[in-house]
């Protein structure tokens, strides 16, 4: 029984020296990307485009209202309706036009930083394996202190032909 802990033991250990954990900020590599210059361009772009779209509706349904509120003397019963209907509408259509925006920035954004994030999950995948990591995890604001030896976010800005600044320059 007491070979069998000491053999358990000696498993247990072998195992943690066989796992090499390391640590990448994929956020700053991201930033630190030439592309991303042009990402933030296209969002821009998409983003007036959404915005002139907008404004097309917002102006639209204002020339409506004020036809409405111009012969809304005039109109019948039955064509008022019609007319509020229509207005009712188009408010609605506005409003779930500005609460699909946001998601579509999220989706065109995404859509554009997807090439990005597999430059960096190649670049990862060859630093991990080249140095023999077998976990890489991602930094974030909870992490209170990490080993620089385990940081794999300059090697792999590296690997991408990054050059990073030191610190003081």
């Amino acid at each position: 029984m007491k070979f069998l802990k000491i053999a358990i033991l000696f498993v247990g250990i072998s195992s943690l020296a066989q796992s090499k954990v390391g640590a990448v900020d994929v956020d700053y590599i991201l930033s630190q990307m030439p592309e991303m210059a042009t990402v933030q361009q296209q969002m821009e772009l998409y983003g007036n485009q959404l915005d002139a779209d907008l404004t097309k509706k917002v102006d639209n349904y204002k020339k409506l209202v004020e036809t409405y509120q111009a012969g809304e003397a005039t109109f019948s019963e039955a064509l008022k309706k019609e007319k509020q209907t229509e207005l009712i509408e188009l408010e609605q259509d506005i409003q779930k036009f500005q609460q699909n925006g946001v998601k579509l920035m999220d989706i065109k954004q995404q859509e554009h930083l997807k090439p990005l994030y597999q430059k960096i999950g190649a670049a990862l995948e060859k630093i991990a394996k080249a140095q023999n990591y077998t976990q890489v995890m991602q930094t974030t604001a909870d992490v209170v202190y990490l080993d620089p030896n385990y940081d794999l976010t300059v090697p792999i800005l590296n690997e991408l032909g990054i050059l990073v600044p030191k610190e003081g320059e």
